[in-house]
């Protein structure tokens, strides 16, 4: 009986050191090594402090600043711990009605026209870094606006801030939230109050 035991001891310790610690170490190290930015979170530092992440949307409410997708993580949206979607089929009323309340939303904002679906819908994941350049610019009169500068320069800077495909063919052209909110302080700042 001993003689079957000991090699199944013997290759669970072996594969639970391997697979259970060298290979993660390994791993790790090459990330570290490799991409110690994107392996750190893509912490974005201003004036010594983390602000965000790159790869994580946060919620700007206020009228100066870009506005993200809307969000269904958590129960008041944007919680990186509750990250999912609504789960709400195309058929289901809530989210015809969700749709509609944000659409209802920017048109009282002044926004005329068609209005992209990411203005309107959560993403995935709830927590999407990303809008597309056509929600970008619908918001561009507000931030303008509440800014006290010119509404085309607020086009320039968030059209200067349009990310293409990956690797030219992945994915839509799309701008981060929160570098551009970023970029926005630091060429409009904000009025001292």
């Amino acid at each position: 009986m001993l003689s079957l035991i000991r090699p199944a001891i013997v290759s669970m310790a072996f594969f639970t050191l391997l697979l259970g610690l060298a290979y993660p170490m390994a791993i790790t190290g090459v990330g570290q090594a490799a991409f110690p930015d994107q392996a750190n979170g893509s912490l974005v530092v201003e004036g010594g402090k983390v602000v965000g992440s790159a790869l994580v949307g946060q919620n700007f409410a206020e009228p100066r600043y870009l506005h993200p997708r809307p969000s269904a993580a958590g129960a008041n949206g944007y919680d990186a711990a509750a990250s999912s979607g609504s789960n709400l089929g195309p058929l289901n009323p809530d989210l015809a009605t969700q749709v509609a309340e944000r659409a209802a939303a920017l048109r009282t904002q002044g926004v005329n026209g068609t209005i992209p679906a990411d203005a309107v819908t959560a993403s995935a994941s709830g927590l999407d870094p990303h809008v597309s350049p056509q929600y970008a610019l619908l918001q561009a009169d507000r931030i303008a606006k509440a800014r006290g500068v010119d509404p085309g320069l607020v086009r320039a800077l968030l059209q200067s801030h349009v990310e293409g495909r990956t690797f030219g063919v992945l994915g839509q052209p799309r701008v981060n939230v929160l570098m551009t909110n970023l970029a926005l302080d630091a060429r409009f700042p904000p009025p001292t109050r």
